[in-house]
C-alpha cells in the first residue's frame, strides 16, 4: 500500500464530472489497484476514489487512473509531503462476534425466512475482499447476496455494496442482488440501502432460534 500526503486538486470524468480543488489530503493507493483521495474529514468515506480493476499512470505532477469502463479520476499534485509504501500481508478477514456468527448459521438453515423459493448456495462464499455471509438464489433462480450484521449500519451497506460490485462482474452469478438482514437497522442505513436497491431484512434472534413464535404475539 502507498501512502501520499500532498496538496492535489482532483478531476473525475465518467458518467459525470466531479472537482476538488486544491487542498491537502491523503492519497490511497492499494495493491488491488484502487486509489481513494481522502481528507481529514468525513470518517472512513474518501472524496473520491476508482474501484479496481484500473490502471495508474504517474507522470511528474499528475496521476491519471483509468477503470476497464474508461472512466478517469486525475490527480494533480502540487506539493508532496509525505510518500510511503508498505506491504500490509494476507488479510485475515473481519472475525464476527458469536451472535452474527450464530445469525449466519441460524439463517442458512432457515433460508426460507428470506422469502419462499429461496435455496441457499453456500455460507462463507469467498471473493477476493472478502466472504460473503449467504450467498443463495430466490424463487426466481436470482442469485442473492445475504450481509448479515447484529446492527445494521451505514458501513455494513458499503460493504454489501462493495460485494455486489465484484459478483456482479462474474458471469455465472449475475446479475446479484442484495440483502442487508441485521436484528435492528437504522434509518440512515435503511435510506442508503433502498438508494441502492438492496432489500433490508430485519432478523429476530428468538424466532430464529425457535424461542419466540412473532405469529402468536399480540404486539
Amino acid at each position: 500500500m502507498r501512502l501520499v500526503i500532498a496538496t492535489c486538486s482532483v478531476d473525475y470524468a465518467g458518467k459525470l464530472a466531479a472537482h476538488l480543488p486544491s487542498a491537502k489530503r491523503l492519497l490511497i493507493q492499494k495493491s488491488d489497484g484502487s486509489v481513494l483521495v481522502h481528507s481529514d474529514g468525513g470518517s472512513y468515506k474518501p472524496l473520491n476514489w476508482m474501484s479496481p480493476p484500473c490502471s495508474v499512470r504517474e507522470e511528474p505532477g499528475v496521476w491519471t487512473v483509468t477503470n476497464k469502463a474508461g472512466e478517469k479520476l486525475v490527480i494533480a499534485i502540487e506539493e508532496v509531503f509525505h510518500d510511503s509504501q508498505h506491504e500490509l500481508g494476507v488479510d485475515p478477514g473481519l472475525r464476527k462476534d458469536g451472535v452474527e456468527s450464530h445469525l449466519q448459521e441460524l439463517l442458512a438453515v432457515q433460508i426460507e425466512m428470506l422469502g419462499q423459493g429461496y435455496r441457499l448456495i453456500r455460507r462463507e462464499y469467498p471473493t477476493a475482499i472478502g466472504p460473503v455471509d449467504i450467498l443463495c438464489k430466490d424463487a426466481t433462480g436470482m442469485t442473492v447476496a445475504v450481509e448479515i450484521k447484529r446492527r445494521g449500519e451505514i458501513d455494513g451497506v458499503e460493504q454489501l455494496t462493495r460485494y455486489l460490485e465484484l459478483l456482479n462482474r462474474d458471469p455465472l452469478l449475475a446479475p446479484v442482488r442484495g440483502i442487508f438482514a441485521a436484528q435492528e437497522i437504522k434509518p440512515q442505513a435503511r435510506v442508503l440501502a433502498t438508494d441502492r436497491g438492496i432489500n433490508c431484512q430485519v432478523l429476530d434472534y428468538d424466532v430464529l432460534r425457535g424461542f419466540d413464535d412473532a405469529d402468536a404475539r399480540l404486539f
